[in-house]
């Protein structure tokens, strides 16, 4: 088989029921087989019910953990069951594009020597599904979403290449973005930390935050990839329940994914470019892990290592003016709405 098409879940049954439905579209669309690999993390919804229903149309592989495993070991537990050459890691409240399988099988094919993919992604507001049958039919998808990259750079690169803001500006951190070579994988898992794994605390550690960064950056490092600039999936948001936990992904554990990637061979050059773009909210979210201690993931880090460690980036100074003009162009833009 070549794809294996793997959803991590939780108690999401609505938005898995939407994801599962995406991709039976998909393959009404598209002549070639493929697996779903569904891990449920011990859910205490539907969900099992949701998949058993569409399972008698979809060739799907489930698997319920006998207990809540966290979520980075049941992101690893889904590849894991993965009989594909290839894997697509999708959210649960994902939605695959109606030819994305179809499309996606095209450019393995024509692209035999890439281990490492990267499909595009639209944006979408989750509340836009909400006066929709559910589940939701990807042919009421609206045409005018935002691209997650704006890059028109298709074509084959070495894998470092695509660690550029210009292409990916969470650099990977999206798992729905990246179609890999299921052996590279494995042959690299046991880079993670096996205490951050088992820590019971989300987002503790970079390795149960980005453990397919780790993963990645090791894995692929001397890979051919690809990179496409028409969105094969879409990604909802509004449906995060860690969003207290925002600036500390994005501020900290983002950079820190920096590091792995040039502990594995990114540029020097690339990687302080890289780091300089990642500190372009500095401030303000430093500042927001202080004030909400409690919440925030601060006891997670080293405070003045990680100030230390970005003094020389000029971003570090500019993201306050950075968020002062964000916030300046939200004021006008709802004044100018009003009038």
């Amino acid at each position: 088989m070549k794809l294996s098409i793997c959803i991590p879940t939780f108690n999401r049954s609505i938005h898995l029921a939407n994801c599962l439905n995406s991709i039976l579209i998909c393959k009404l669309n598209s002549s070639h087989d493929f697996q779903v690999c569904v891990s449920d993390n011990h859910s205490t919804d539907n969900t099992k019910s949701i998949v058993q229903k569409i399972s008698l149309e979809l060739n799907i592989k489930y698997s319920r953990n006998d207990k809540n495993l966290g979520l980075a070991r049941n992101f690893l537990k889904v590849v894991s069951m993965a009989d594909g050459d290839f894997v697509w890691i999708v959210g649960d409240d994902d939605l695959l594009m109606p030819q994305a399988i179809e499309k996606l099988y095209k450019l393995i094919d024509e692209h035999s020597d890439v281990d490492f993919l990267y499909v595009n992604s639209f944006n979408l507001k989750a509340e836009y599904l909400d006066s929709f049958p559910k589940p939701f039919n990807t042919s009421n998808l609206p045409n005018n979403m935002e691209r997650f990259s704006k890059s028109k750079n298709t074509g084959e690169m070495q894998f470092f290449d695509l660690i550029d803001p210009k292409v990916s500006f969470d650099f990977l951190g999206g798992m729905f973005l990246s179609v890999f070579r299921k052996k590279n994988w494995a042959m690299n898992v046991d880079i993670l930390n096996e205490d951050a794994l088992n820590s019971s605390q989300i987002f503790s550690h970079f390795d149960n935050t980005f453990p397919h960064i780790k993963i990645f950056a090791r894995a692929f490092s001397k890979s051919k990839a690809y990179f496409n600039d028409e969105p094969f999936i879409v990604s909802l948001s509004g449906v995060r329940e860690w969003s207290n936990l925002y600036p500390l992904v994005h501020s900290i554990r983002m950079v820190e994914g920096l590091k792995e990637y040039r502990n594995n061979g990114l540029p020097y050059w690339n990687y302080v470019y890289c780091k300089n773009y990642a500190l372009n909210n500095f401030i303000p979210e430093f500042t927001y892990l202080i004030i909400y201690k409690k919440s925030s993931g601060y006891a997670y880090i080293n405070p003045i290592q990680i100030i230390l460690e970005s003094v020389l980036y000029p971003n570090t100074y500019l993201s306050f003016f950075y968020f002062i003009l964000r916030r300046f162009r939200r004021i006008m833009k709802r004044i100018f709405n009003i009038l």
